[in-house]
């Protein structure tokens, strides 16, 4: 039997399921609200193990599993590495089918379909940094009530004991003092999520060899090291650490035409988590580690940003050997 093409654009109430031969002929064109069962019955007429493309895109994890129980060879395209050209027509039918043709082709850009337990890991690690996220917000409107009346802060943790009891005794209008209650007892629960949350991921994580070879390297603790674990997944699907300072957007852009090469700044695709997990491990480094050193030196002669940069490089080269190996040899045999 000839193997089939399905294209799937898929959207949050519904979506354009596309059929194909690999001539390209369409055999066809159906449109469905988002239900595993009606994909399921769509898909399962493509017959046996039929090569079914989907883009990146909001929720798409149901469809995958379906998918993939079905037998599918599922496919997830990338929603930034496709061109889609300047078309005059775009409508949910148009974008099934071309998918269809680009995998059909060999030309689809594809994106990394993470496993459902390192989904699941994920979520528990971004709704933690979300939190922290929601925290820094609220701990920033604090400043700012301090500020409107006036308040001169005393060089202190705001947030500890002492900046506690600072901010307890400060005498503020009745308004100003309802809402920064409300503030600190609203800080005090996302606390207590965060927390919850933390121990979540190092529970999941306790036996990974790789997030515990990464923190040691300097600068990465728990989180961190939980954040490259989850985000990177398997590393084995990049075939170098050079690959995955890319694939992290940490490397600058390249344009060449003819006798023309132009470099440009950081492209800052990929994973937004893993590049500000890598720069934040730069700003924590103690004393002159290996890479401390490599951010002084490129700082002095090309700028700090640039120096920062070369230095998280540095961080994701050493966590790719970490989380490859489940050591980093350089580092022990540094030790």
């Amino acid at each position: 039997m000839e193997k089939e093409y399905v294209g799937i654009d898929l959207h949050r109430r519904r979506s354009v399921i596309v059929r194909k031969d690999s001539s390209g002929k369409t055999l066809e064109t159906v449109q469905i609200d988002n239900d595993p069962l009606a994909l399921a019955e769509v898909v399962g007429r493509a017959g046996e193990a039929p090569e079914v493309v989907l883009e990146a895109t909001y929720g798409w994890y149901w469809a995958a599993d379906v998918l993939a129980e079905l037998g599918a060879n599922v496919h997830l395209a990338h929603p930034l590495g496709n061109n889609w050209g300047n078309r005059r027509v775009k409508n949910d039918e148009r974008d099934a089918a071309d998918l269809v043709d680009l995998l059909r082709l060999g030309r689809l850009a594809e994106a990394y379909i993470a496993p459902p337990e390192l989904r699941e890991l994920r979520e528990l690690v971004r709704h933690r940094a979300k939190l922290v996220a929601l925290r820094s917000g609220l701990k920033a409107q604090v400043h700012a009530v301090l500020a409107k009346e006036g308040v001169k802060v005393a060089d202190l943790g705001l947030f500890g004991v002492q900046g506690r009891t600072f901010l307890v005794d400060t005498d503020l209008a009745p308004a100003y003092r309802r809402r920064m209650a409300s503030l600190l007892e609203l800080i005090d629960h996302f606390d207590t999520e965060v927390s919850d949350f933390e121990g979540l991921v190092a529970t999941a994580l306790a036996e990974h060899r790789g997030y515990r070879a990464v923190q040691t390297v300097p600068g990465i603790g728990p989180v961190l090291a939980a954040i490259f674990v989850a985000e990177i997944g398997d590393v084995s699907r990049f075939s170098g650490a050079e690959r995955l300072c890319s694939w992290a957007g940490l490397t600058p852009r390249h344009r060449e035409s003819d006798t023309h090469v132009s470099r440009g700044h950081i492209t800052k695709q990929g994973s937004r988590l893993v590049r500000w997990a890598a720069v934040e491990a730069v700003g924590r480094q103690r004393g002159a580690t290996p890479i401390s050193t490599l951010h002084h030196r490129v700082a002095d002669r090309r700028g700090k940003g640039i120096g920062r940069v070369a230095a998280a490089r540095k961080v994701l080269t050493l966590v790719y050997y970490g989380l490859r190996d489940g050591e980093i040899r350089c580092l022990a045999e540094a030790g």
